[in-house]
């Protein structure tokens, strides 16, 4: 096996998503979010889970962080729930949701790990979608006030902050196809692009915000890319491969960092484009200092020819189809495909020059079992994830051997958690939770980033 050794300094890290581990629904004064109203929908989440309590980690983040710890990581990625802060989605702050940030933070700077935090992980307070949530301008202000407060309460010790956690997936799942909260549905791109364009303009005034508030701040945003194939060499899947390049990546990329939507997309979308208004443009492209990525698979596409779009179709809306090559797949139905990830870095490189680059997500959903040693050790073999991980520190470093800024890498996940629509189905953690007891069990997965972490190889 060739030893790879990443750059002195790299930093290497885990992830989670506040509603995926805290628990603690109703605690702390923290109001409902609308992954707990859609939870509570029937036949919305696998088997009527809920995020109520999840990985407990409103009372276990003590612990929690000496799992961390563990791993010899020195970074920790967690988002902090809105509702929390303001449990009406605006108003007065809550300051028993402040102080639990607080202590997080805290403790995980005694322990010598780098906090960095995602002000928006989809949890949305109730409150403001019941008045139109992403689909109303106003929600715009609603996200800088909350911003303001966060990152003036724990901007002294925060300085990585992340303004949202893929955009693409909220706005689309959440507003077209309805698989996530809110679970809207429509048969046309017009609501996911009126709250995409609402997120473009919330992250600019937050990159703003931070920026006053924190001083060294370092401030990014995090999307779902994936790097893009034609099925064929034909003109008309190579336009659909653009086409779906244009409405997964560059709608979300082009605003940030040239302060214009794309225009192919613009035409294709027509009567659909959002109300933008004098100045949207200039407010939504503020200058950033990392791009958070998230991949976990590419996209195999060809031309669907033209047809009639199905409500909550998003293929049908795209005029594609999806192709399923051959080869080895996750629990989840995703391609493993670490070529994926190098090409889409050195894409990232060339076409947007960010000044640096942040792995935020990457890991996979395999299913796993726990195994007793004679001596009562518990043990999680997931010889599958760990090979998945070690295929995609590959790439990534072939990546960074060419000249790609990459800076840093978190897996998805630090444990097993609630994984949206799918419940508690699908496991992503290097840590196991059984979630009958709250124990967690080290995986494999888990002693192999703990390694890599600790010689930078």
């Amino acid at each position: 096996m060739t030893n790879i050794q990443f750059p002195a300094g790299f930093t290497w890290g885990v992830a989670t998503a506040s509603y995926q581990i805290e628990g603690g629904a109703t605690e702390g004064g923290r109001g409902a979010s609308i992954w707990d109203v859609f939870s509570d929908t029937p036949g919305k989440v696998a088997n009527g889970d809920s995020g109520d309590v999840a990985c407990d980690h409103y009372h276990r983040w003590q612990s929690d962080i000496g799992l961390i710890k563990a791993l010899n990581v020195s970074a920790y990625r967690f988002s902090a729930a809105w509702s929390r802060i303001f449990p009406s989605g605006r108003g007065t702050v809550n300051q028993q949701g402040i102080d639990f940030y607080s202590r997080l933070v805290d403790g995980l700077l005694a322990e010598g790990i780098t906090p960095y935090i995602t002000i928006y992980h989809w949890d949305l307070p109730q409150a403001l979608q019941d008045q139109g949530g992403w689909l109303r301008r106003g929600i715009v202000d609603d996200f800088g006030a909350y911003t303001d407060a966060l990152s003036r309460a724990l901007g002294d010790r925060v300085k990585h902050w992340i303004t949202f956690n893929e955009p693409w997936v909220f706005t689309w799942l959440g507003y077209t196809a309805g698989v996530h909260a809110p679970g809207q549905v429509s048969d046309n791109p017009a609501t996911a692009l009126a709250a995409s364009h609402h997120m473009h303009l919330a992250h600019g005034d937050a990159v703003n915000i931070l920026r006053a508030n924190v001083t060294d701040a370092q401030v990014g945003i995090t999307c779902n890319l994936t790097h893009t194939y034609p099925a064929t060499a034909t003109p008309t899947d190579m336009e659909a491969a653009a086409r779906y390049d244009g409405f997964q990546n560059r709608w979300y990329l082009d605003p940030v960092f040239r302060g214009e939507y794309p225009a192919d997309m613009a035409q294709f979308y027509a009567e659909h484009m959002p109300d933008i208004q004098p100045g949207d443009m200039r407010r939504m492209g503020q200058p950033i200092d990392f791009l958070g990525v998230n991949y976990y698979f590419r996209h195999v596409v060809e031309d669907a020819g033209t047809h009639t779009p199905k409500p909550g179709d998003l293929d049908s809306i795209l005029r594609v189809r999806m192709e399923r090559p051959e080869g080895e797949y996750t629990a989840m139905g995703w391609e493993v495909y670490p070529d994926g990830l190098y090409e889409l870095l050195k894409r990232l490189h060339s076409d947007y020059s960010p000044r640096a680059i942040y792995i935020t997500e990457n890991g996979a959903a395999y299913p796993d079992t726990v195994t007793t040693d004679p001596d009562g050790t518990k043990r999680v073999h997931d010889d599958r994830r760990v090979a998945y991980l070690q295929a995609h520190f590959e790439a990534a470093k072939r990546a960074v051997d060419e000249g790609v800024p990459l800076a840093g890498y978190f897996v998805w996940s630090l444990m097993d958690n609630f994984e949206w629509a799918f419940g508690y189905e699908k496991r992503f953690g290097i840590y196991y939770v059984d979630y009958a007891t709250q124990e967690r069990i080290l995986k494999d997965s888990g002693r192999y980033l703990a390694a890599v972490a600790a010689t930078q190889a």
